[in-house]
């Protein structure tokens, strides 16, 4: 983070950072706690050890921390995570259209366990498949690596695909609230317009607006070419974790903390990471507007099977990549290099 950075964001917080003096005793001033709270998210250095270079006492540090990150969240989140419009699903789907040559794309999903310590009288409810306790990280992530909708603090035993369907995100997403621009085709197809779409893992359900790639059981060349290009898109989202946790490096041990306070550092250090995105990173590239053309396609509340929309949005997409118009020059080396 560069001092200009700091000093943005020191002004978005300096009044809920500033308490009174008193007679016994002078406040904390706002520059030392968010150079502190900053310094722990940072390295993840425990609250001992801060205690040492700050002469701070222990409690009064995770107050300090707690209070902040609080902070952060109720401040920045309007700011640097809005809740989407039309016009900004439209400017992501164009992002992941020009870095990822994947049409109609509003995100990539993913999950992303975070260590904790194990909470008491817990039992299992935190235990995940990989072996340790934690809490979920459910993250919807556009093409600059910002996240875009979050979900945090899900027992870690519970898989992903459950989380997604009893978040808000996912409620909002089956109830069409998400405010979803109508479907549109595809670049230069002729075809039914497409709906706008997740990209995410096996670990998720497939749905008219969520992608997933096919088995990996009698794949064909159609088939291999669908998950290359899907894959192309997913990575954004790994990337971003990737970046989250290289850059706050609490994340690279456990969070010695309830899982409250882990949520609440969870939650600062996602709205850091936009917050350092937008004020730190290099200017974004103008995106080419993506064409506009509409028409009445796929039927989004078909009788039958839950899963059949789903189906047919991803066979619409797995015929466009292979057709002239959605083809890239390089898919078929890709597939035929990596093929086992």
């Amino acid at each position: 983070m560069s001092v200009a950075t700091f000093d943005i964001l020191l002004a978005s917080l300096r009044s809920g950072l500033t308490f009174q003096d008193t007679t016994m005793r002078r406040s904390i001033s706002p520059e030392e706690q968010l150079l502190l709270t900053l310094r722990f998210l940072a390295t993840g250095n425990s609250f001992a050890s801060l205690h040492y270079e700050y002469l701070l006492g222990i409690s009064t540090i995770s107050g300090i921390v707690c209070h902040t990150c609080q902070l952060i969240w109720q401040r920045l989140r309007e700011a640097v995570m809005p809740t989407p419009t039309a016009d900004d699903w439209l400017r992501i789907a164009d992002g992941f259209y020009q870095s990822s040559q994947f049409p109609n794309c509003i995100g990539a999903l993913d999950g992303k366990h975070i260590r904790v310590k194990k909470p008491p009288h817990s039992g299992s409810q935190y235990f995940n498949f990989k072996q340790y306790f934690s809490i979920v990280l459910l993250a919807l992530v556009d093409s600059n690596y910002r996240f875009i909708i979050v979900d945090i603090g899900a027992y870690g035993s519970t898989a992903d695909a459950r989380i997604f369907c009893s978040s808000r995100m996912g409620e909002r997403l089956r109830a069409n609230q998400l405010a979803l621009p109508e479907p549109r085709r595809l670049p230069g197809s002729s075809a039914s317009a497409a709906p706008f779409v997740i990209v995410a893992d096996e670990g998720f359900a497939l749905s008219p607006h969520v992608m997933r790639a096919f088995p990996r059981r009698d794949l064909d060349d159609r088939k291999r070419i669908f998950n290359y290009r899907l894959s192309r898109a997913r990575r954004y989202v790994e990337c971003a974790f990737g970046i989250l946790s290289n850059k706050w490096r609490v994340f690279l041990s456990s969070l010695q903390m309830s899982p409250q306070n882990a949520t609440l550092v969870i939650q600062a250090c996602v709205i850091l990471h936009n917050f350092t995105r937008i004020h730190d990173a290099p200017s974004e590239p103008e995106v080419a507007p993506f064409p506009t053309t509409t028409s009445v396609g796929l039927d989004h509340n078909p009788q039958g099977r839950p899963g059949s929309a789903g189906l047919a949005v991803r066979e619409l997409f797995a015929d466009y990549f292979i057709s002239r118009e959605g083809a890239l020059s390089w898919q078929l080396n890709s597939i035929r290099g990596t093929r086992r």
